[in-house]
């Protein structure tokens, strides 16, 4: 009887090893599945011409059939990946797509003039900055229901999420200020004064400063989330665009619009360092996942710019569409994808900086996103 038991105890050992080595396989399977299903999506469309959102695959950098959607001005897409969230600009409404079906759903009421949006870590809520009515509108995006307005500065335009998900900072550019929302609560804290016209605002790592680009002085002002308190601005060049910061948090790139250069901000001294030359008209940039490539599109150039930030240089300009306008990376790092062009998308190999062949999307692509 003991022999038996013993045997028993074995095929059950057995058995669970089997179980769990089938289990790691299963999981290897899905999570191979995942990554070759990466998807970035391209929103298009201007005034006159139908707005449409483009998915490429890109494994292949093959993109699927259009998904129409009202004339769009940004996208961002869940945690999770399941649905991607597009701004209707004039329409005063958004648009969610599933990803799975590339299919849309209802549109969503939200203010006049959606543009900017963002959604939490969590993944349960997306905010939208609607420009005209000077709102937030909050939507639950397990409903696709939308709450009601939060009420934040004269024309707000862009917004960010802190990475803890407490907070939500909303650019009001006719007013010089910032308005901070608790996303618990949604409701609206006291207005935060940085410099004339922000436009542009990125987030450290850590969820401890708030950096915002002012377009009308060109500074940036700094912002410490504790107290929600602006520091002494810090002068970059004329006509902050964008800002990116590393993936640790060390250090803050502001492309300056109309100097042709980038600045790096130390975000330990929040002092800024030389101007590192760019091209033509510098705008939106993206940094790898690896935190060792910033690329900057220079809009009037037609180039691309990789900067290396170990030593903050910048090397040859890489060729892409006409008037480069958004720029994502893939979440490996290995590839990034570049609008611009009257209709195509340029994929860029990260670990040669090469362009490959542009890939075809909607006529005038601006915004995009990568699940």
């Amino acid at each position: 009887m003991a022999g038996a038991a013993d045997a028993g105890r074995r095929r059950r050992v057995i058995s669970g090893a089997g179980a769990a080595a089938l289990a790691g396989a299963v999981l290897a399977a899905r999570r191979a599945r995942r990554a070759r299903r990466v998807t970035a999506y391209v929103v298009s469309g201007r005034t006159g011409v139908p707005g449409v959102v483009t998915p490429i695959r890109t494994a292949t950098n093959t993109a699927g059939p259009p998904i129409p959607v009202p004339l769009g001005q940004s996208i961002a897409i869940t945690p999770d990946g399941k649905t991607a969230y597009v701004t209707g600009g004039k329409d005063p409404a958004v648009t969610p797509i599933r990803t799975a079906t590339n299919t849309t759903g209802p549109p969503i009421p939200v203010g006049n003039g959606p543009f900017g949006i963002v959604i939490t870590p969590n993944g349960k809520t997306a905010y939208v900055a609607n420009t005209k009515d000077g709102t937030v509108t909050p939507i639950r995006t397990a409903t696709n229901t939308a709450g009601p307005p939060i009420p934040v500065g004269n024309e707000p335009i862009r917004l960010a999420v802190t990475p803890d998900g407490k907070t939500v900072y909303v650019l009001n550019f006719d007013d010089g200020t910032v308005t901070p929302i608790r996303t618990a609560s949604n409701t609206a804290g006291s207005p935060i004064p940085v410099g004339p016209q922000p436009n542009a605002i990125a987030i450290t790592p850590d969820s401890q400063t708030v950096y915002v680009g002012n377009t009308g002085d060109g500074t940036v002002t700094p912002i410490q989330t504790a107290a929600n308190t602006a520091g002494p601005p810090i002068p970059v060049g004329h006509n902050p665009r964008a800002i990116a910061v590393t993936p640790d948090g060390k250090t803050a790139y502001v492309s300056n619009g109309d100097d042709g250069t980038v600045t790096p901000i130390r975000t330990a001294s929040n002092t800024a360092g030389a101007p590192i030359p760019a091209g033509s008209g510098p705008f939106d940039i993206a940094i790898t996942p690896n935190g060792k490539t910033a690329y900057v599109l220079n809009f009037n150039g037609d180039t691309v710019t990789a900067i290396r930030t170990a030593t903050n240089t910048a090397g040859p300009p890489i060729p892409v569409g006409n008037e480069p306008f958004g720029i994502a990376i893939t979440p490996n790092g290995k590839t990034a994808y570049v609008t611009g062009g009257t209709d195509s998308v340029t994929p860029i190999r990260t670990a040669t900086n090469t362009a490959g062949p542009p890939i075809t999307v909607g006529i005038a692509p601006n915004a995009i996103a990568i699940t």
